[in-house]
């Protein structure tokens, strides 16, 4: 588990908590809201891997060294609870066996324990309800964390009576420097790395080291600077190859996006330092030469329609026809 000190970003729910930490007044449940990748169960652990330790720093972190740590790092603490499911819900009797009735028990080791709901927004509403008078009158000793991408999915009820904190995207310079020092990875691939995560540093590590990114950046790229000799035939192939890829369209769309904001970047400022595909000057120079700036923003304009389409489930092949044909016009 991750120490506060450890997590890059998300500034003000570091101090709101450290804070709460120091001063003894934290809340006895918060939401912790933010898409997959964004620090969620980073600052889940490092709150619980604090509240456990036998010996945090002045600034409220965790010391990472007493026995409480140790147990925590390794997932074995006695007083840390995670609510799992194996349905795709989770339901009233797994809030009941593994919360409810278990939060009653006082701490084995620690004066804290902590109840951590990964999937929280996947709770059935009988089971929200459930849980409901538990975070009206938890008992002292007791956190309740509640993860979600979707904090809309919970009961206002349970909301109004959490301390909600939203993660937040984090600089694109933040996440290059953290994938150059931690991942040793190139500048240039870092800074693509970055961009392309829209903020979102667990997707940027997950991508950004794996070799199908390395593949679809490939492919991408080698299609934008094909398209305009493509004739129709073409195409209806590059079609027939991305519907063989319908789980990665939107690392595709992604890529897209970065790569006409590069070409719409270099077009206003002819500065290829600017540019996250520095690697590929000559073709993002000769495409702002040859497009407007009309052409570039209906592009950009036509790949966000696309994955709006696509997340609508509109039929595939026939919304990346579309996209392809505004991006050869």
């Amino acid at each position: 588990m991750a120490n506060f000190k450890d997590i890059i970003g998300q500034e003000q729910i570091k101090k709101h908590l450290l804070e709460g930490i120091k001063k003894r007044n934290l809340s006895h449940a918060y939401i912790i809201n933010g898409e997959t990748g964004s620090g969620r169960r980073l600052l889940a652990s490092a709150l619980t891997k604090a509240l456990l330790c036998e010996n945090r720093t002045e600034e409220g972190d965790a010391c990472g060294i007493c026995k409480s740590c140790i147990q925590t790092d390794s997932n074995n603490h006695p007083d840390v609870r995670f609510v799992t499911h194996e349905k795709a819900s989770i339901g009233i009797d797994d809030i009941r066996e593994q919360l409810i009735n278990d939060i009653t028990i006082k701490p084995y080791s620690s004066n804290h324990k902590v109840y951590i709901i990964p999937d929280s927004n996947k709770m059935t509403e009988q089971a929200q309800n459930a849980l409901l008078k538990t975070i009206e009158e938890p008992p002292s000793y007791a956190t309740i964390l509640l993860l979600t991408e979707n904090a809309e999915n919970l009961l206002q009820t349970i909301s109004s009576r959490c301390i909600t904190l939203n993660t937040e995207p984090l600089k694109q310079e933040e996440i290059a420097q953290y994938l150059i020092r931690n991942l040793q990875m190139e500048p240039e691939q870092a800074k693509i790395a970055a961009g392309f995560c829209q903020g979102n540093v667990g997707k940027a590590i997950r991508f950004a080291s794996s070799e199908d990114f390395q593949e679809v950046k490939n492919d991408t790229l080698q299609l934008l600077k094909r398209i305009d000799a493509m004739e129709i035939t073409d195409i209806v192939s590059i079609i027939k190859e991305l519907s063989l890829r319908k789980g990665k369209i939107n690392e595709y769309l992604d890529l897209m996006l970065l790569w006409y904001r590069d070409v719409l970047m270099f077009k206003v400022t002819k500065d290829a330092n600017l540019l996250l595909y520095r690697d590929e000057f000559k073709a993002i120079s000769k495409q702002a030469s040859v497009r407007n700036y009309a052409d570039i923003e209906k592009i950009i304009k036509a790949i966000d329609k696309a994955k709006i389409r696509l997340s609508a489930n509109v039929n595939f092949e026939t919304a990346i026809e579309l996209l392809l044909l505004t991006i050869k016009d």
